[in-house]
């Protein structure tokens, strides 16, 4: 892809333009992006002064420029960025001007209320007016959500030519906030076509290059790193970064000389940094790196990478030759289908194939809601699985993550038809070794079709280790001798392409008795072939059973670890296949079954009383969840869903006491506030700590965003509220939080306050006056629990 813009050189962004706007007088509670209509001279000095510090790139001041954002402050989108773009340019003269986008605020389904399509909208808007108002690039930053990257990027591609940048923000423990990692971000946005990738904001310079280094490991696109200047602290009425400008340099040379091409600075960072940025760099040439070249399907969560240990296709979700799930995709029963996925991934599926095609549906729009939903509940990558192009492009366009794009084959117009859509939206895809022909019988003419298909995709852009190929599994009824090929097939392809297998093994034993006889053994021999990805019914306990043992003898399984867990006490461990009519309550919640919830929560209202469900099911559910949580086990979209599942449960008790003439107080168990301080748009952390505080039984009185704080007091007075919690994500408004808890103080002497929020820490909320300091939502229902112990408000 050729660009106007050269990323084999270092190239030095600009910094901060929060900082600078506060030196400048911005107080607590403004907009920035006001400035560019009110005060564009004010924008355009700061853009000069980064220009004269030596950056080559200046981004414009449309960080929150989008609808959900400006919606209520009165100013006209085309506007704001039109004129950000303007000042720039004219500041920037002969350097680059970066069109900057920021995330949108919002929740992405099935979490929260966005979707993929309006989330789409959104960005086109802020792309197409930014794009034809002159911008250079585009750089997407500061994102934490991995779906939503990807909107962004399709939004970037789609209505503009210019070259994308991409970065996300991690925490401390090394992921984003809804769970992406560093892999799984190289995985999923390198192979979308854009220009660089990378990390910004959150942490130092120090606590970042962990991170960076592996993000260099895996990355064949020019990395972006752009740290804040170490950790915010209040010194008076001032809200002060730890790191200097020298100190920052050090960092900036150190990240150059490991291979980051690309250097700029976030919140904290000023004229002074890049400068020093700028003169570390002189005289260093850009690193080359010893790039892992991998193949690897990714969830947004989760990267499965294949070679080595033998990785799981399940099968399931396909309704060929499985009356259940016809009637259910017929039906629209999307508790089965779910419930289906869940089941594959408890017995060992690292993937999961899902093929929706029936003549009596709309394929197209019950795959895109099928995808949806299974990614919603389950972190495993997807196969999407269809023989019409249109199907399978819907399929992989809302996907959250890098599927497996299920198939093509050797003939002309389906490789014409599929390869595109690989290319465009970073697959990796099944090559099936038949053409025009049909299936050759030989294993050396299906070698030939998977050379001829490796070949025209490199045509495309999409390199071998992006293809695993499927030398098709005949069946012994019919095909005795041919069976035999397919694994001389498996074999040769290996020792002559060295590229990913795999095969749908069940194939074989069609029209057979005792298939799984003739299932398992092929099995075997396929593996010891080569075979790396079978295709297979991982509820089927003999070909579990198959997969570890050879993953021991073949040395994947190091020290037998996972074969010794699985099979020590075996007798005295429950059975995998979940006996649904217990009602595993508990296993409903942590799995986020939302809808199934309901029925075995009315079955058990027979039984017990609703605060009897609450207290010794739903709560305890949570609290294992919660405990999932924090040892990184399962990541923020599952917290969620397994609120929401406890909420839908809560609907169904709550209806029961008023049938039953009981009182809803009873199921209070204390009152809480809730707000993003003056001045602060941003309230993502502030909605995931309401929803998992109502689930645990608390009534939280959420007052939005951008609330001053007499607002705050009066709610906290008029309900009697002994906590609050308080949110910030903006360094700029840190200083309304402090004011809002002086206030509290004053007026509402009795009320604890916990606080949270990007930007703070505990040292930085104890210095503001917070008696605690919640890294997350879970930390939240902590401080409730601990609080709040027996009170019971009306």
């Amino acid at each position: 892809m050729s660009w106007n813009v050269d990323f084999s050189k270092f190239l030095v962004f600009d910094g901060a333009m929060g900082t600078m706007l506060q030196a400048y007088g911005m107080k607590a509670g403004e907009l920035s992006e006001r400035y560019n209509i009110e005060k564009p001279e004010v924008i355009e000095k700061i853009h000069k002064a980064y220009i004269g510090a030596g950056a080559d790139v200046i981004t414009t001041n449309t960080f929150g420029a989008n609808r959900y954002k400006l919606n209520d402050k009165d100013l006209p989108l085309e506007d704001v960025i039109g004129s950000a773009v303007e000042i720039a340019r004219k500041a920037a003269k002969d350097k680059l001007v970066a069109l900057d986008i920021g995330p949108l605020g919002q929740l992405m389904e099935p979490y929260g209320s966005l979707s993929f399509e309006a989330a789409y909208e959104a960005f086109k808007e802020q792309i197409t007016v930014g794009a034809s108002a002159g911008a250079d690039l585009i750089i997407i930053e500061t994102m934490s959500d991995i779906y939503e990257v990807r909107a962004a990027i399709l939004a970037a591609r789609e209505n503009s030519s210019l070259p994308i940048i991409c970065t996300m923000t991690f925490q401390e423990d090394g992921r984003t906030l809804t769970g992406t990692d560093p892999l799984t971000m190289v995985n999923i946005l390198q192979n979308l076509g854009i220009a660089a990738l990378g990390i910004n904001c959150s942490l130092g310079p120090k606590e970042m290059m962990p991170l960076v280094y592996e993000v260099l490991k895996y990355s064949r696109i020019p990395v972006i790193v752009q740290p804040n200047a170490g950790l915010p602290k209040m010194v008076g009425n001032e809200t002060v970064f730890e790191i200097n400008p020298e100190k920052f340099a050090a960092y900036g040379r150190q990240m150059a000389e490991s291979g980051v091409r690309l250097l700029g600075g976030c919140c904290g960072t000023t004229p002074e940094h890049i400068k020093a940025l700028k003169s570390a760099l002189a005289g260093l040439k850009p690193a080359k790196n010893e790039i892992k070249r991998i193949t690897a399907a990714s969830s947004s969560t989760c990267t499965v990478v294949l070679g080595g240990e033998v990785k799981i296709i399940g099968e399931r979700i396909n309704p060929t030759g499985k009356k259940r799930l016809k009637q259910a995709l017929i039906e629209g029963d999307m508790d089965y289908i779910l419930r289906e996925a869940v089941d594959q991934k408890d017995n060992g599926a690292h993937m999961l194939d899902v093929n929706v095609g029936l003549p009596e549906i709309d394929e197209k729009a019950v795959m895109v809601k099928v995808v949806k939903e299974i990614q919603g509940i389950v972190n495993l990558p997807l196969q999407i699985d269809s023989v019409r192009p249109e199907v399978i492009e819907a399929g992989v366009r809302v996907c959250n993550g890098r599927p497996i794009i299920n198939s093509v084959n050797g003939e002309d117009k389906a490789m014409e038809s599929i390869l595109p859509i690989v290319k465009k939206y970073g697959c990796l895809m099944v090559a099936l070794t038949l053409d025009e022909k049909g299936i050759p019988e030989t294993a050396e003419d299906r070698l030939k079709i998977a050379e001829k298909i490796i070949k025209k995709a490199s045509e495309y852009g999409i390199p071998k280790e992006d293809i695993i190929v499927d030398c098709l599994v005949l069946t012994a009824s019919a095909q005795q001798r041919e069976v035999k090929e397919t694994i001389k097939a498996v074999r040769l392809v290996k020792e002559k392409l060295g590229v990913m297998t795999t095969l749908g093994v069940s194939n074989v034993s069609f029209g057979l008795p005792a298939r799984g006889i003739l299932n398992r053994t092929f099995l075997a021999a396929a593996l010891s072939a080569g075979l790396d990805a079978p295709i297979m019914n991982p509820m089927e306990a003999d070909m579990r059973d198959t997969v570890r043992a050879f993953n021991v003898l073949w040395n994947h399984d190091r020290d037998s670890k996972d074969y010794i867990n699985a099979y020590t006490d075996i007798k005295t461990k429950p059975q995998s296949n979940v006996n649904r009519s217990s009602k595993d309550l508990k296993k409903i919640i942590i799995d986020g079954m939302k809808e199934e919830v309901k029925e075995v929560v009315k079955e058990l209202l027979k039984e017990f009383r609703g605060l009897e469900i609450v207290d010794n099911y739903l709560i305890p559910a949570l609290d294992t969840v919660g405990e999932k949580y924090e040892k990184g086990e399962i990541f923020l979209p599952q917290l969620i869903l397994s609120a929401e599942t406890v909420k839908n449960a809560f609907e169904v008790i709550k209806e029961d006491m008023m049938e039953n003439s009981s009182q809803d107080k009873a199921i209070n168990k204390g009152n809480i506030v809730i707000a993003t301080v003056k001045g602060d748009i941003h309230d993502i952390g502030k909605n995931i700590a309401k929803i998992l505080l109502e689930n645990y039984g608390f009534r939280v009185y959420d007052l939005g965003k951008d609330v001053a704080k007499e607002k705050i007091i009066e709610k906290v007075k008029e309900v009697k509220a002994p906590l609050v919690g308080l949110s910030a994500l903006m360094t700029t408004t840190v200083q309304s939080m402090e004011e809002t808890i002086k206030a509290l103080r004053l007026h509402c002497p009795d009320c604890v306050v916990m606080a949270g929020g990007a930007v703070l820490n505990e040292n930085y909320a104890n210095m503001i006056g917070a008696d605690f300091y919640v890294k997350d939502a879970r930390d939240s229902v902590k401080v409730a629990e601990m609080v709040l112990k027996g009170s019971k408000n009306n």
